[in-house]
């Protein structure tokens, strides 16, 4: 695109972009803006959905790459980076008011070179800037907005601007205005304040080199400070806003098994409850948004992520192989319906996100009107009959509690309802459920949000993990067969060589993948050995795992940088440790590292990850609440593995069944669960698995072999006294 105003394509390439219009256009049909663009930039060549939703802006915007960098170098410019996801909310209304601007778009044309990227196709660029901008002393966001020299070094940021001047401050023009006086007059104070903000990021990422051996005491420290923050009447941590991931539900109850007080337990009950009955979960068609904006989980930020949506699966499934309450069975099962339905692509592998946008009733875009209801609505779809109940239940009141119209959510139980309604809670639950449904039905008929089709290995890997999981635990063949779906779709789609691609968009992978990648999905794999027995899985694993200690290993420190040696070298190279509303690439690196020890009992891997654990040592110990995830793999470390392996006789494998049952009723947090196939299958997983010699079915009965450390117990076919056993230890 040129500096002048004309629609207008990018010179020679008119054969190769026609085709992409329709992509386009579909893309600004999704957020409501007007099927044929007036401008077309050079992001109509990308596949992204979040880039392909600016190709239409008068914004002369380039991907990230050597095209853009080299013109900043060549005019002496500022590049002008947006950060930004296809389902981000402020992304949106930044695009609207200021992207779509003809004189702030004229102005970024003439002064700057304007780079757009999506963070899940580059999240080494998203962290790296982000990291910039605490460096700065600003708080982070998306959409992310960061003014770089022409060396790529930070001198300014923040995240949304409005167009013009309020009472905030300055508006986004003011603001190009004044970075462009400096830059022009000052140049040595904006390449000063480069340097500076480029060498207090890399300070940040740098970790200790001394190696420092975590702490023990570190966990009751996390623990205690969790205590101090709980919110005991909501659950989650006191405040809003309240996001799932800001309590650790699992290390919670692997910290209540390890030590058995109580109020570790009813912490994580009282969130999960709470969680599931407010209105950031979904109570129409399952799934959670991205997080609740009041103290009470009961106005949402209507986006909803893949990557919360299998994390809290493998959270609920936690919480009831803990706990037994299938209360959270049924929510964890509800998730992973959610996502078949509407998240899962035709070549099986999962979408990343839908917007919490779509367009409301007069034809304009709306946050969370998909989602919310009026009871007029509810009457319509029902009938004056069924309506009320469904009305009481899940709170919808003519009053509304967002913008008019209700979130549904549960603030009274289903007994508290049936007596209201002077009816049984059975009878009220079916008429719930069949109320549901049919809300669902006419829900699915209104415009759907917008949905980012990208698909990304991590955030597929952590499906894998939970449909896995949510196929042991629920005994559900379904939800398995999903897992080794999505498992064939990685291994076949994205990967080659053993190297994992990060993204599959349009019909092909797109980029390397990241520590992330290769972290989560080897966790996948290991999920689906466990609750299989299939070798093949553990064999995927290991190949990856040797892949992650090639190319992302801190040969001098320890630890894995989020970045291979074959990767874009950027201005510094990060060591991901923290634990946000994802964990870090690291953190489950050494679960990988430790559950792969414990199978296989090949020491490398247990070294590798007390060398990981002692290069974060000094974290671990010092702002234990930042790495739950680290904890627990340090809650592993610490302890000794149970290993259960059962052997399974090839003419009758449904007796393994009972003793399957009896370990699924049994919380064992830090356990491996090896099965096998006595016979030609048994042989070939001995190879690997050492825990298999000597060790057989009887006769026609699965045997189960439990050990810990060096002392195993007698090997048993009894159901009974495999619980024994299981419990004692």
């Amino acid at each position: 695109m040129t500096n002048s105003y004309r629609p207008t394509l990018l010179p020679g390439v008119d054969e190769e972009t026609a085709p992409r219009m329709s992509m386009l256009q579909e893309a600004l049909r999704n957020h409501g803006l007007p099927h044929v663009p007036r401008f077309v930039n050079r992001l109509i060549l990308e596949t992204s959905p979040y880039l392909l939703q600016h190709a239409g802006n008068p914004v002369n915007w380039f991907p990230w790459g050597k095209e853009a960098l080299k013109l900043a170098t060549n005019l002496s410019r500022p590049l002008f980076v947006s950060i930004g996801y296809a389902t981000c909310h402020w992304c949106h209304v930044m695009e609207v008011e200021s992207f779509e601007d003809e004189v702030i778009a004229r102005f970024l044309n003439e002064h700057f070179i304007s780079i757009k990227v999506d963070r899940e196709e580059r999240p080494d660029l998203d962290s790296l800037y982000m990291n910039a901008l605490h460096a700065m002393g600003n708080q982070g966001g998306w959409p992310l907005n960061i003014f770089l020299t022409p060396k790529r070094e930070p001198f300014y940021g923040g995240t949304y601007f409005p167009p013009s001047d309020d009472s905030r401050g300055f508006g986004f023009l003011t603001l190009l205005q004044r970075i462009t006086e400096t830059y022009n007059s000052q140049p040595h104070r904006v390449h000063s304040a480069g340097h500076q903000v480029t060498d207090a990021v890399r300070q940040m990422l740098a970790l200790d080199k001394a190696h420092i051996s975590p702490e023990s005491s570190a966990l009751d420290r996390a623990i205690e400070r969790y205590r101090q923050l709980f919110d005991n009447e909501n659950g989650g941590i006191l405040g809003a806003p309240k996001f799932p991931s800001s309590l650790p539900i699992r290390l919670l109850l692997r910290q209540h098994h390890a030590t058995n007080q109580p109020d570790l337990r009813k912490m994580a009950e009282v969130t999960l409850e709470r969680m599931a009955s407010g209105g950031i979960y979904d109570q129409i068609g399952g799934g959670f948004h991205r997080y609740a904006t009041d103290d009470h989980w009961s106005i949402p930020h209507f986006e909803k992520m893949l990557y919360d949506n299998a994390l809290l699966a493998s959270t609920y499934l936690e919480g009831f192989w803990a706990t037994g309450n299938c209360e959270f069975s049924t929510t964890a099962k509800e998730i992973l319906d959610y996502l078949v339905r509407d998240m899962k692509s035709p070549c099986k592998g999962f979408f990343s996100a839908t917007d919490a946008d779509s367009l409301g009733a007069q034809g304009k875009k709306e946050e969370g009107y998909f989602f919310t209801w009026a009871p007029e609505e509810v009457v319509q779809i029902l009938g004056p009959e069924k309506a009320p109940s469904l009305e009481t239940y899940f709170g919808i009141t003519a009053t509304g509690n967002f913008h008019g119209r209700s979130v549904p959510h549960r603030n009274i139980s289903l007994h508290g309802a049936a007596v209201q309604f002077q009816i049984s809670p059975k009878e009220l639950e079916t008429i719930i459920q069949l109320g549901r449904s049919e809300l669902l039905v006419a829900r699915s008929k209104r415009p759907l949000p917008f949905c980012d089709e990208k698909m990304l290995a991590s955030w597929n890997g952590l499906a894998i993990s939970a449909f896995a999981k949510g196929g042991f635990f629920l005994c559900n063949r379904n939800l398995l067969k999903v897992a080794q779906e999505v498992a064939h779709f990685i291994s076949e789609e994205m990967t080659h060589n053993n190297i994992l691609s990060h993204s599959f968009q349009r019909g092909s992978a797109k980029g390397l993948g990241y520590l992330d990648d290769y972290s989560f999905v080897i966790a996948g794999f290991l999920d689906l050995f466990e609750t299989t027995g299939d070798v093949k899985y553990l064999l995927r694993a290991q190949e990856l795992t040797d892949v992650v200690q090639r190319e992302f290993l801190d040969t001098e420190s320890g630890g894995y940088f989020l970045t291979s040696i074959q990767h874009e070298v950027l201005l510094a190279r990060e060591k991901p440790a923290y634990d946000g509303a994802v964990p870090s690439g690291n953190s489950i690196m050494i679960q990988n590292l430790l559950r792969l020890y414990a199978i296989v009992e090949q020491r490398h891997y247990r070294e590798a990850a007390e060398g990981a654990l002692s290069a974060f040592g000094a974290r671990i110990n010092e702002t234990p609440t930042a790495l739950p995830e680290m904890l627990i793999a340090l809650q592993s470390h610490l302890r000794e593995t149970l290993q259960v392996v059962i052997v399974i006789p090839p003419e009758n494998p449904e007796s393994v069944e009972p003793l399957l049952n009896v370990y699924k009723e049994t919380y064992l947090p830090n356990s491996v669960l090896i099965q096998a196939i006595d016979g030609a299958q048994h042989k070939e997983a001995l190879q690997i698995i050492p825990a298999l010699k000597g060790r057989h079915a009887d006769g026609s009965n699965s045997v189960a072999y439990v050990c810990q450390g060096r002392t195993c117990q007698r090997p048993t076919s009894d159901p009974g006294e495999l619980s024994h056993l299981l419990r004692r230890i």
